[in-house]
C-alpha cells in the first residue's frame, strides 16, 4: 500500500472517531459553540455598529464640510470674514446669524423653541452645509421661506407647504416651510442647556441671510463664525487668534469640534461602543478557551488507552494532535456561523436604535469582511490555545504509560479535616467540599467564568441606574421649577412684577447667566456663571451627596471638574473675564467646590454676580412655580411676551427622555441577559457534565448501595451550586471595578456619569445567574436520572 493511501486510511479512521466523539459530546459541543457564537455576535454587532457609525460620520462630515472651530460673538460686520480667513492655520471660514426664538405651534400649549440659522443668499454654505431631505432649498429673495430639521418636522407632523408661526425679535411671523433638512451640527439635537433631545419642542430652522438679518436687526452683520483648519495645525493656535480678533466684537470664546455638543455626544457613544465591543467579546473568548481546555482535558483522560493503541499502530503525534484540535476547531466554526448570522441581525437592530437618536444620512449596517476575518482568526487562535495544553498532554504520553490506568489522586487530610469543620457537616457536604478542595484551580476558574457573566450584567445595568439617578437628581432635586423662561437680552429685575401677574404663578425666582473666561495661573476655561437667589427653592445647588449646598453671599461655587481644570481649591482666587457688556476683569474667591455631574459650572449669589458684572440689577430669566390648573393659560400669555426667547418644563423634558430611552433599555437589557445566561450555562453545564463523566462509576455505585436519585444529584450538582454561590459575589466585585473604569473613561466636560448601582441590580444579576444555573442543573439531572447502572458499573479504566 502506498504511503498516500495509507495516510488516507489513517485520516479516514480518525475522522470517523472524531465524528463519534462529536456526536457523543454534542450537548457540550453546542454549549461551547454557543459561547463562541455569542462572542462573535458581540464583535459583529458592536464593532460592526461602531464601524458603520464611524464610516457614516466621516463621509457625512466630509460631504458637508464640517467645521473644526466655532466662535460665537455679539455682533460683527460681514467684512470681518476676510480677516478671519487670513488668520494663520485657517483653511476656510464662514459666518452666519444664529438666534433663538419662540415657536407658536397650534397643537402645543407650551411655547416651543427654535434655533434660527442663516443660509447664504446664493450658493451653499462654505462650511457646515445642510442636506435637504424633502422639499427644496430656499431661493434667493424669499423672505418668509424656512427649512426645518427633519426630526422636528416628523415629530410635529410638519411637511413642505405647511406654515409655522414664530415670535422673532418680539414680532410674530408666519413662515412658509419649503423643505426639511439635516445638518452635521445637529446629528444629535438638544435644546440649549439640556443633554437630551426633545424633537417635539425644539427645532432648527434655516432662513436666507437677508431675511434673517432683517428680522433680528443684523443687516450686514453676523454673530457666529466657524473655520476649518489646515492639516497638522493645533486648533488651540487658531482659537487664540480668533479670540483676539473677535474680542472687540463681543466674542464669547471660540471652541473646538470636540466641544461641539452634537459631535461630543456622538463621539462619546462611539468611544463607549469601541470599548465594549472589545472588552465583552474578550470575556466570551476567555470562557470558551477555558471550556475547551476542560472538555478536551477530560476527553483525553478517558481515552488514554485509545491514544496508546493509536501510537502503537503507527499514528504520528501530529495526526493525534490534529485529531483533538479538530474538536476545538469544529466548535469554533459552528460558533462563527451562528455568531455571524445573529450578529448581523442584532447589528441591524442596534443601527435601528441609533437611527432614532442620531440624524446620520445613509446609516446602514454593513458587515465588513476585515472584521469577520479578524474575529474568526482570533476565535480559532484562542480555541487552539485552550486546547493546546490538553493536546500536548496526549502527544507527550508514552504508549506504555498510556496503557496503564491513570494513577489515583493523592488523598490527604485537607483543611476541612485539619480544622475539624468536617465533623459539623453532613456527609454529602463533606464530599462536595473535599472534591472542590482537591481541584482548587478548576473550581476557581469555573467560578471565575460564571463571575464574568455576573460582571457583564452589572456593567450594563449600572449605566441605567446611573442615568436614572442623574435624571432624578437633575429634574427632581435641582430643577424644582415648573417652568423656566429665558429672555433674548437681559432685563431689569423689575420684570419680576410682570411675571408674578401671569396666570397661576405662585413663586418667581430670577437668575442671571453671564459668559466668562476664568483664569488661574496659566490655566483658563470658558464657562457661564449662574447667579441664583441665596434663599431660592426652585433651583438649588446639589452635589453628588444629594445635599443642597448653601450659596455663599460672596465668592464662586465651582464644579469639581472645573476646579480641576483650573487647578484651584476653596480659598483660591481666580480672574473673571466677563465676555459681554464692557468685558471687565474682576477677581473672585473660590467659596466652595461642588462634586456635581453636569458640565463645568460656576454658581454665585445673584446680587453678588450683579455687582461683579458692574451692570446693575439685570436678570437673564426666571424660574416659576405654577398651579397645575393654570399652566395652559400661562403658556398662552408667555407666547405673547416678545422678550421671552425660550420656555422649558423639566417635567416634560424628563417625560420625553424616558419615552425615548425605553426602547433602548429594553433591547440592551435583553441582550445583556441573553449574553450572561450563555456564559453561565456554558460554564455550569460543562462543569456538571465533566463531573458526571469523571464520577459516573462512583455515583452509580452509590445508587446501587441504596442512595436515592435526589441524594446522588445533590452530590453531583451541589458542587456546581457552591461554585455559582462563590461566583456571584466575585462577579459583583469584578463588575463594580469595571463599572468604575467605565465611569472614569466616559467623563467629559459636558457631564460625568455618576457611579451608582441600585440594590435591585445586585439582586437581578444574582437571579439571572441562579436561573441559568438551575436550567443547567435540570438538564444534567435529567441525564443523571437516565443512568444505566449496569453499563456504567461494567466500565473499567
Amino acid at each position: 500500500m502506498s504511503s498516500r493511501s495509507s495516510g488516507n486510511v489513517i485520516m479516514l479512521a480518525l475522522n470517523r472517531k472524531l465524528a463519534r466523539e462529536l456526536w457523543h459530546l454534542k450537548s457540550q459541543l453546542l454549549s461551547i459553540a454557543l459561547v463562541v457564537a455569542t462572542g462573535i455576535m458581540t464583535v459583529v454587532t458592536m464593532r460592526g455598529s461602531y464601524e458603520a457609525l464611524v464610516i457614516t460620520q466621516d463621509r457625512y462630515y466630509q460631504q458637508t464640510r464640517f467645521a473644526d472651530i466655532w466662535a460665537p460673538l455679539r455682533r460683527a460686520p460681514e467684512t470681518l470674514l476676510a480677516q478671519i480667513v487670513s488668520l494663520p492655520g485657517v483653511a476656510a471660514a464662514d459666518v452666519r446669524i444664529n438666534f433663538m426664538a419662540t415657536l407658536d405651534l397650534e397643537d402645543l400649549d407650551a411655547p416651543a423653541t427654535g434655533r434660527f440659522m442663516s443660509l447664504p443668499e446664493t450658493g451653499r454654505p462654505l462650511l457646515n452645509d445642510i442636506v435637504v431631505q424633502r422639499g427644496r432649498y430656499i431661493e434667493p429673495g424669499e423672505t418668509a421661506a424656512v427649512l426645518i430639521n427633519e426630526k422636528f418636522a416628523r415629530a410635529r407632523g410638519l411637511n413642505p407647504g405647511d406654515s409655522i408661526r414664530a415670535i422673532i425679535n418680539g414680532r410674530a411671523r408666519e413662515l412658509d416651510i419649503v423643505g426639511t433638512a439635516i445638518s452635521p451640527e445637529h446629528v444629535y439635537t438638544m435644546p440649549p442647556g439640556s443633554l437630551m433631545p426633545d424633537d417635539t419642542r425644539f427645532g432648527i430652522l434655516w432662513m436666507g441671510q437677508r431675511a434673517l438679518g432683517a428680522a433680528f436687526d443684523m443687516d450686514g452683520a453676523f454673530n457666529e463664525a466657524f473655520v476649518r483648519i489646515e492639516p497638522g495645525i493645533n486648533p488651540a493656535q487658531v482659537i487664540a487668534g480668533l479670540n483676539e480678533l473677535l474680542y472687540p466684537y463681543g466674542g464669547f470664546g471660540a471652541y473646538p469640534r470636540r466641544d461641539q455638543p452634537s459631535h461630543s455626544i456622538l463621539q462619546g457613544e462611539l468611544d463607549q461602543n469601541r470599548v465594549m465591543g472589545t472588552a465583552i467579546p474578550a470575556v466570551f473568548l476567555g470562557v470558551a478557551v477555558f471550556l475547551l481546555h476542560l472538555v478536551l482535558g477530560r476527553l483525553i483522560s478517558t481515552q488514554r488507552g485509545e491514544i496508546a493503541v493509536l501510537k502503537a499502530f503507527g499514528y504520528h503525534n501530529s495526526e493525534i494532535a490534529m485529531h483533538f484540535l479538530l474538536f476545538a476547531i469544529v466548535a469554533v466554526l459552528m460558533g462563527i456561523l451562528v455568531g455571524v448570522i445573529g450578529g448581523v441581525y442584532l447589528g441591524q437592530a442596534y443601527i435601528g436604535i441609533y437611527q432614532t437618536y442620531f440624524d446620520l444620512p445613509g446609516l446602514d449596517y454593513r458587515l465588513q469582511p476585515g472584521l469577520l476575518v479578524l474575529a474568526s482568526a482570533v476565535s480559532l487562535l484562542g480555541a487552539c490555545t485552550g486546547a493546546s495544553s490538553a493536546v500536548l498532554k496526549a502527544v507527550r504520553l508514552p504508549p506504555a504509560e498510556a496503557m496503564r490506568p491513570e494513577p489515583p489522586a493523592n488523598f490527604r487530610a485537607g483543611w476541612l479535616e485539619r480544622t475539624g469543620i468536617n465533623r459539623l457537616l453532613p456527609s454529602s457536604t463533606r464530599m462536595i467540599l473535599r472534591n472542590m478542595e482537591r481541584k482548587p484551580w478548576q473550581s476557581l476558574m469555573s467560578a471565575l467564568g460564571v463571575a464574568m457573566s455576573v460582571a457583564i450584567l452589572v456593567i450594563g445595568l449600572f449605566m441605567f441606574d446611573s442615568i436614572r439617578f442623574l435624571m432624578d437628581l437633575q429634574f427632581r432635586a435641582i430643577q424644582r421649577e415648573d417652568v423656566a423662561i429665558s429672555f433674548y437680552e437681559h432685563q431689569a429685575d423689575r420684570v419680576q412684577h410682570e411675571l408674578w401677574r401671569l396666570p397661576g404663578v405662585t413663586r418667581v425666582e430670577p437668575y442671571r447667566s453671564i459668559p466668562v473666561r476664568l483664569r488661574h495661573g496659566h490655566h483658563h476655561r470658558d464657562s457661564v456663571i449662574q447667579g441664583l437667589s441665596a434663599d431660592g427653592e426652585l433651583r438649588r445647588v446639589i452635589g453628588a451627596s444629594g445635599i443642597a449646598q448653601p450659596i455663599p453671599a460672596e465668592g464662586l461655587l465651582l464644579s469639581r471638574l472645573l476646579a480641576e481644570r483650573l487647578d484651584v481649591a476653596t480659598g483660591d482666587t481666580v480672574t473673571v473675564e466677563i465676555l459681554e457688556g464692557r468685558r471687565q476683569q474682576r477677581e473672585a474667591m473660590i467659596a466652595g467646590v461642588i462634586d456635581d455631574y453636569m458640565g463645568v459650572s460656576a454658581t454665585m449669589e445673584l446680587t453678588a454676580l450683579q455687582r461683579l458684572s458692574g451692570e446693575g440689577p439685570f436678570i437673564s430669566g426666571a424660574y416659576l412655580s405654577v398651579s397645575a390648573d393654570d399652566t395652559s393659560a400661562l403658556y398662552r400669555d408667555l407666547k405673547q411676551m416678545p422678550a421671552v426667547s425660550g420656555v422649558a418644563s423639566p417635567d416634560e423634558m424628563l417625560a420625553s427622555f424616558e419615552s425615548e430611552m425605553a426602547q433602548g433599555i429594553f433591547v440592551s437589557v435583553g441582550f445583556l441577559v441573553g449574553f450572561a445566561a450563555v456564559i453561565a450555562v456554558g460554564v455550569i453545564y460543562n462543569g456538571a457534565r465533566i463531573a458526571l463523566s469523571e464520577r459516573g462509576r462512583e455515583l452509580a455505585s452509590l445508587r446501587v448501595m441504596g442512595f436515592h436519585r435526589r441524594e446522588v444529584a445533590i452530590l453531583l450538582l451541589g458542587e456546581q451550586a457552591l461554585i455559582t454561590l462563590m461566583a456571584i459575589p466575585m462577579g459583583w466585585l469584578i463588575g463594580y471595578g469595571m463599572a468604575w473604569l467605565v465611569v472614569e473613561g466616559m467623563q467629559t466636560d459636558m457631564f460625568r456619569i455618576p457611579y451608582v448601582i441600585n440594590p435591585w441590580t445586585w439582586l437581578f444579576t444574582a437571579l439571572i445567574t441562579v436561573a441559568a444555573a438551575t436550567a443547567s442543573a435540570l438538564a444534567v439531572r435529567r441525564r443523571l436520572d437516565r443512568f444505566d447502572l449496569i453499563s456504567v458499573l461494567k466500565t473499567r479504566e
